[in-house]
């Protein structure tokens, strides 16, 4: 049945495992939810359809994580930091010359990790969505790109430029491109089998193909005229207000025609480290358990408490032009959203379909989701608020 769920929870934990089967009772598709608390893996479930033909998810499915990969690929970048071979600090042009273009000069590593590098519009410098599976072609067109606005007064999320940004210091720097870094320096230490940014053909077995999303029926032609004009009256009008955020904003974060891409299968082969990390949920949140631990888990240290300080330190709390929230950016990560409020100490990723990871090291509590249901919000959706919020009265109680 698509409502069985399989896997195990501690008796500490049991809420989440009653939450994660609501969750699969009442949602299409399939997902698995996994649990570290100091330093042990305390729940991992799974349940629901792997496929659109039933297919029961496995405990090694893997599911496009889409914007949940940012905080990996940021991972990866701090690993870098902690060997003193990156400074935040730094102008990315340090690393990564051709960048300094069109005013960009003073923008830092800082400002890219903490989206206020004014780069958060990819329409405008990218045409084709197809040009998005070609690394040097975005890498390049973004070298070239104007910042909205001059770096560090302003915040706007950069939904998927974000990827290419960090991961390109992350080239530049190691000499690697980032999958290889990924699975060199955070899968392999870490004994993880279940982490991947694209995904490699000999895992492409295990894939959980995503859902379609789930999008209202098209207007006719004449609505549709009118309804992006609308758009555009709406957006002005917040500008002459003062508002710090428009729906023109939104609308720049992909070129059209971007989920026929990222819902084909050469995404596999792409590298979109924003949004095409290929995980399963036990692997993400042993990784997040790593930051949980303050940089280590068991015997692995793969980097600092203070890197972890720096890394999980908020870095402005003015309302994101894109999003219309104040997310409290860390550097690559956000603020941890339950149901329950908003736990200061937490830090991670959600993704636009559900998925999500975070970590909180007052709690040494790690905890993410993969599913494969598209849809939701830019920041996931409330599964993960609702398990977050059942982890952390958990962990709370038992401790």
């Amino acid at each position: 049945m698509r409502d069985v769920i399989e896997g195990f929870a501690y008796p500490q934990f049991s809420s989440v495992e009653r939450t994660f089967h609501r969750q699969i009772e009442r949602t299409s598709g399939g997902a698995a939810v996994a649990v570290y608390w100091r330093g042990e893996l305390v729940v991992d479930l799974w349940g629901g359809s792997r496929t659109g033909t039933g297919d029961p998810w496995e405990r090694d499915t893997l599911a496009m994580c889409m914007s949940t990969t940012k905080g990996v690929t940021a991972t990866a970048l701090h690993i870098l930091a902690d060997r003193d071979l990156v400074h935040y600090d730094t102008p990315v042009a340090h690393y990564w010359p051709e960048f300094a273009q069109n005013g960009k000069g003073a923008i830092t590593v800082r400002h890219v990790l903490s989206h206020s590098a004014g780069l958060h519009r990819l329409s405008t410098v990218v045409d084709d969505p197809r040009d998005l599976l070609d690394w040097e072609h975005v890498v390049n067109a973004l070298a070239c790109a104007e910042p909205a606005y001059p770096a560090g007064t302003a915040v706007g999320y950069h939904a998927l430029t974000f990827g290419w940004l960090v991961g390109e210091i992350v080239r530049r720097v190691s000499g690697q491109p980032l999958d290889r870094f990924v699975q060199d320096e955070l899968a392999r230490p870490l004994d993880l089998d279940g982490l991947h940014i694209g995904c490699p053909p000999e895992v492409r077995h295990r894939v959980a193909p995503l859902e379609p999303l789930r999008l209202p029926p098209a207007l006719p032609s004449p609505l549709q005229a009118m309804a992006r004009q609308a758009g555009v009256r709406l957006g002005q009008v917040l500008t002459v207000a003062g508002v710090p955020f428009s729906p023109r904003r939104i609308a720049s974060l992909a070129p059209r025609g971007m989920e026929d891409v990222l819902y084909g299968r050469e995404v596999m082969d792409a590298l979109i480290p924003a949004a095409n990390g290929f995980f399963d949920a036990r692997s993400l949140a042993k990784m997040y358990a790593m930051l949980a631990g303050r940089g280590a888990l068991g015997d692995v240290r793969l980097v600092s408490p203070e890197t972890v300080d720096r890394l999980s330190t908020v870095q402005n709390d003015r309302p994101d032009r894109v999003v219309m929230l104040p997310m409290q950016w860390r550097l690559g990560y956000h603020r941890v959203i339950t149901s329950r409020g908003l736990p200061r100490t937490g830090f991670g990723h959600f993704g636009f379909g559900g998925s999500g990871a975070w970590a909180d090291p007052s709690l040494d509590l790690a905890v993410a989701m993969v599913c494969n249901r598209g849809g939701g919000t830019p920041i996931g959706d409330l599964r993960m608020a609702r398990l977050g919020a059942d982890v952390i009265g958990s962990a709370r109680a038992a401790a």
